[in-house]
């Protein structure tokens, strides 16, 4: 993801790259000449390198594990953040992100990349026409092999994939989820450690269910990347395979929604929305209190699949602002945390840095 970014800053003509950051300055001098331009500053410190260089934004493309330290380090160095999902590695260092935002004043933007496409949007314009919603699902079926840290990590497929597509059942909803009952499992010809399918049923407000059946370890009719999707309604079906324009069926007359404004394409699109958002104060989808809210579906549906048990997600919510607050140990930040009630209404209403 990192070669990706350098070619996606390299061809937006709004961004500039000042300097990379790695704890291998080998990787990190690859990746300047990567970028065409092997002079470009590198170190293996954030602050000491942003301040040389005078950047005045971080993109951070680490394993999610880091994300909470170099994140958090970069918002106190007051620098915004556009940040490789998810947010973090769990929803209560999510939490401590996003107040630290608060706290800051500064903008953290996760990259939801797969937001980032026209048919999407155009899926969400024909899904509005059906009426009253009932069920969306998604199919998801890929074989990659990847090598590196995927392989190794626990609950892959859900906390690496399939953040994406519960990420945009909630944009194709316009709502958000408040229970899950998931089974994960790795089957017997699976070259990864942790479990690399799944099978989840969220109920989302108002009694809308959304039906998610994913794998990554399923060679053969593989479906896109972005899922094979379904959406029923009062007064209708909405489909879209992932990689074509959707259509809609409405009781035997094809579906012509209005259009909507186009998005961009994947990083490409959440680069220009962090930009954007730094000029114009417009808040970008994926900012951290609005993104949340997806990493609380991934890990609600990880605490189903281990305890066997129907989870509600403000519980999940709830126990992460606890633990963020045990964990905390910036004042400012745990004050910030402190002042929130209900989690959910403090993800909601409040007012985004940018």
């Amino acid at each position: 993801m990192g070669r990706a970014w350098l070619s996606t800053v390299a061809a937006d003509p709004d961004v500039e790259l000042v300097g990379i950051v790695d704890l291998d300055l080998d990787v990190a001098r690859a990746g300047a000449e990567l970028a065409g331009d092997p002079g470009i500053p590198v170190g293996t410190s954030l602050t000491a390198l942003a301040a040389e260089t005078g950047a005045e934004a971080v993109l951070d493309i680490t394993v999610p594990v880091a994300h909470h330290p170099i994140t958090l380090e970069a918002l106190h160095a007051g620098l915004p953040v556009l940040g490789e999902k998810p947010a973090a590695q769990t929803v209560a260092e999510a939490l401590s992100l996003a107040a630290a935002a608060e706290a800051t004043g500064e903008l953290f933007m996760v990259s939801q990349s797969r937001r980032y496409n026209d048919q999407l949007v155009a899926f969400r314009q024909h899904v509005r026409d059906l009426g009253d919603l009932g069920t969306l699902s998604t199919r998801f079926a890929k074989a990659p092999h990847f090598g590196g840290f995927r392989e190794e990590m626990d609950d892959v497929l859900l906390l690496d994939m399939a953040i994406h597509p519960f990420d945009s059942a909630r944009y194709v909803l316009e709502r958000d989820p408040v229970s899950v009952y998931c089974e994960s499992y790795n089957p017997s010809w699976s070259w990864y450690r942790g479990d690399a399918a799944a099978a989840a049923v969220f109920t989302f407000e108002g009694d809308v269910r959304y039906v998610y059946d994913g794998s990554w370890c399923a060679p053969g009719a593989e479906t896109s990347w972005n899922g094979d999707w379904r959406a029923s309604g009062a007064e209708g079906t909405a489909l879209w395979d992932g990689d074509h324009d959707p259509s809609s069926d409405r009781d035997g007359t094809p579906g012509s929604p209005e259009a909507a404004p186009g998005v961009g394409t994947e990083i490409g699109g959440a680069l220009t929305s962090f930009v954007r958002a730094l000029r114009t104060g417009v808040t970008p989808d994926g900012e951290v209190h609005t993104n949340i809210m997806s990493l609380a579906m991934v890990e609600a549906a990880i605490r189903s699949t281990r305890t066997g048990t129907r989870i509600v997600i403000d519980e999940v919510l709830e126990q992460a602002h606890a633990d963020a607050l045990a964990a905390e140990r910036h004042d400012a930040v745990r004050e910030r945390l402190a002042a929130w009630g209900s989690v959910r209404s403090a993800l909601t209403s409040a007012v985004p840095a940018g």
